[in-house]
């Protein structure tokens, strides 16, 4: 049989590059389309430096290829308006007009749970009304309407919505979780902390990505763990699977978002919006179609995922305060005003 050939666009970031690891152990063939190049993109893998907001080039780019797993966008970490529109929503018809173009077989699109802001009832379905609470979660909303436009025109379209994304390798805010708990520091929730929520591994993600690119017709699917808990039992159990001293504190809420939304406009904490928007409220999908359309089961447990992360981390302290890389997934962050927090909890 023909190898299926692969362009994964945002392929040398954090969830890009263990994609395109996937797609290798499936046979496929891979292509990575990112502005940089990192230094673990495997040999077989090919690259090509592009920038989705230029139509030229990745419809050149797009020759000869029969899927694209469409992942580049800026985070939440980039507080930066004009890029969420730029390159989420601007990049996004680019990818999808290269692709009618070329006739490309299908397209994957990664979007994103901040699409559904805080949700008025769960658990989210795939049938949930959307209504973004912030820039970032905008964006991608665009950017699945326009792959709902796309699909009418007749390119084959599937959207994967995961919940937060944890692997081993994930740093951006996670690095500061990981830090603190390494050094012995009080972790804190907001109010009691009893607020359900659900993570997705980068692993389970990749594989469904992979399983909707096989599926013929418009899709949609919510991805996340089947086990989860409150926010307070999982750090708990991270807490204690270091052993090193960590305890879970509840604070305020009110008064901590307050400060959250505040140290992040004025530039001297690293979250963002949508980190102060959610942190304390309940967040999780309904998985169930697509354990029954794509045959998905994640592997990963809330619990499992964060722990091995953690171990991960510990392991590769050296490596990870080394990486100059330009993803925020990929690279520790600075902690701000943040790195006071953990001196009063």
């Amino acid at each position: 049989m023909k190898k299926i050939t692969a362009l994964i666009t945002g392929g040398s970031g954090y969830f890009g590059s263990l994609l395109t690891k996937k797609l290798l152990l499936d046979n496929y063939n891979c292509i990575v389309y990112d502005l940089i190049d990192s230094t673990d993109r495997p040999n077989n893998v090919d690259f090509i430096k592009g920038d989705i907001r230029d139509l030229n080039s990745i419809t050149s780019s797009l020759k000869g290829i029969d899927v694209v797993f469409h992942n580049v966008a800026q985070v939440p970490l980039a507080k930066n308006i004009n890029l969420f529109k730029t390159v989420n929503v601007d990049g996004t018809r680019n990818i999808l007009e290269a692709s009618k173009i070329n006739n490309v077989k299908k397209v994957v699109y990664t979007s994103s749970s901040a699409i559904f802001g805080v949700p008025d009832k769960l658990p989210v379905t795939e049938n949930s009304i959307c209504h973004p609470c912030e820039p970032y979660g905008e964006a991608k909303l665009e950017g699945e309407v326009l792959c709902r436009e796309y699909s009418k025109k007749g390119l084959d379209v599937s959207i994967i919505r995961p919940r937060t994304i944890i692997g081993h390798g994930r740093l951006g805010i996670f690095q500061i979780l990981f830090e603190w708990v390494r050094n012995g520091h009080n972790i804190p929730v907001l109010g009691n902390g009893d607020n359900l929520y659900q993570f997705v591994h980068a692993d389970d993600l990749a594989s469904a990505c992979i399983l909707s690119s096989k599926v013929e017709g418009f899709s949609i699917f919510n991805c996340g763990a089947e086990k989860f808990g409150t926010m307070r039992d999982t750090l708990e159990a991270l807490c204690s699977h270091a052993n090193t001293g960590s305890k879970v504190v509840g604070i305020n809420e009110s008064l901590a978002v307050s400060a959250m939304n505040l140290s992040s406009k004025v530039g001297l904490s690293p979250l963002g919006p949508y980190h102060s928007l959610m942190y304390g409220k309940s967040m999780y999908f309904d998985i169930s179609l697509a354990k029954k359309e794509l045959n998905w089961h994640p592997k990963y447990s809330n619990i499992s995922m964060l722990n091995e992360s953690y171990d991960w981390y510990c392991k590769n302290i050296e490596v990870v305060r080394a990486d100059i890389s330009s993803s925020h997934h990929r690279s520790p962050v600075k902690q701000g005003i943040l790195s006071l927090l953990k001196f009063v909890l």
